[in-house]
């Protein structure tokens, strides 16, 4: 039962398939809360421009009311043309802002996913069951928590900026009506203050925890890990199996390449290289085979039954082992080593021994 528990963190596939379902972690508090942040400081902004656009508009149509003779269809269309241009100048940049902000803030969460797997009709959400039991479950309770401590928050500051600000409400019938409004709105806008600081600390919270119920509701099972392995890596054994083949075969290529040697320098059971040099066709000696203990023994007896020279110089042996790839040149610093062996090989060749 142990292998059946999500004990293990997602591995990256495992994320990237999440993704692609448009399973992914968000707060809609942080959303929300930037939403409302701009909405009002846009607000705030764009007020003297409401109050020109609504002042000119009021003017206009007192106006009408005193000058128009006959109604008729087009005075109307003119007039819902204008009333609607003056509602779009004076709420279009509001509306447009908090749009942007909430798309904004969110992308920012989830990198601007979109998935069409999100949009799909699934059976299983019309489950009531399935519902009964998002009802009960922690993240339900975790938002009804939410929404209380809003709900109180939001009771408790608008009671202190009432409390602040009780004494200067009668002094409000000897102002003019602009002055009221810029005080009823700054006190708005100090309450709204006070109300995103503390909404902020809650998303900052909600998002603490999205992150940490996300990543538990993505954990895989010992056993999850291992058939993704053997999908994405291919099952061990056979993948095993496999690089025994292939180093089977590069074996056997190596060993074809021993009767083309010119001298089998060995040290003197332990390392075997096979060095060939083709004047025509490289600018040094090359190793065309190299091998230790088991492998060394059936480079030399492989150079026995071709009557390949073998000499025994352990040092060289072992260095060229270790410093010279299969099928490479020798480095520079081996040069006059390997050309006393191959003179002396050359000359024993002239002698036909």
């Amino acid at each position: 039962m142990s292998g059946q528990e999500k004990t293990e963190k997602a591995t990256q596939k495992k994320r990237r398939d999440e993704r692609k379902k448009g399973n992914i972690f968000q707060s809609k508090d942080i959303t929300t809360v930037g939403s409302i942040a701009v909405a009002f400081y846009v607000l705030k902004f764009w007020m003297p421009y409401i109050y020109r656009f609504v002042s000119d508009a009021i003017k206009k149509y007192f106006g009408l009311a005193g000058t128009t003779q006959a109604i008729d269809s087009k005075f109307v269309v003119n007039l819902f043309i204008d009333i609607a241009m003056t509602v779009a100048s004076v709420a279009g940049i509001l509306i447009a802002a908090v749009i942007l902000a909430s798309i904004v803030v969110a992308g920012a969460q989830t990198r601007f996913l979109f998935s069409k797997e999100a949009f799909k009709f699934k059976f299983s959400k019309m489950n009531p069951l399935s519902g009964i039991k998002r009802m009960v479950s922690l993240r339900s309770f975790i938002e009804v928590l939410k929404n209380v401590i809003k709900i109180i928050i939001i009771g408790i500051v608008i009671y202190n900026v009432i409390i602040k600000n009780l004494h200067y409400i009668p002094r409000l019938m000897y102002l003019d009506i602009i002055s009221a409004v810029r005080f009823a709105f700054e006190v708005i806008m100090s309450a709204v203050n006070s109300v995103i600081i503390y909404f902020l600390a809650i998303s900052v919270v909600d998002y603490i925890y999205q992150w940490w119920e996300y990543e538990k509701n993505i954990k895989m099972t010992k056993q999850e890990v291992k058939d993704e392995y053997k999908n994405t890596e291919g099952n061990p054994e056979i993948k095993g199996k496999i690089k025994q083949r292939q180093r089977k075969m590069s074996m056997s290529r190596m060993m074809q390449q021993v009767p083309s040697a010119d001298v089998i320098i060995r040290n003197p059971t332990h390392f075997a290289i096979a060095v060939k040099y083709d004047e025509n066709s490289n600018r040094a000696p090359v190793v065309v085979a190299k091998g230790q203990d088991s492998i060394a023994l059936k480079i030399i007896q492989k150079a026995e039954e071709n009557k390949i020279y073998i000499i025994e110089n352990k040092a060289l042996a072992r260095a060229l082992y270790s410093t010279v790839e299969l099928n490479h040149e020798i480095p520079v610093e081996y040069y006059e080593p390997i050309a006393e062996i191959l003179a002396w090989v050359y000359k024993l060749k002239e002698k036909g021994k």
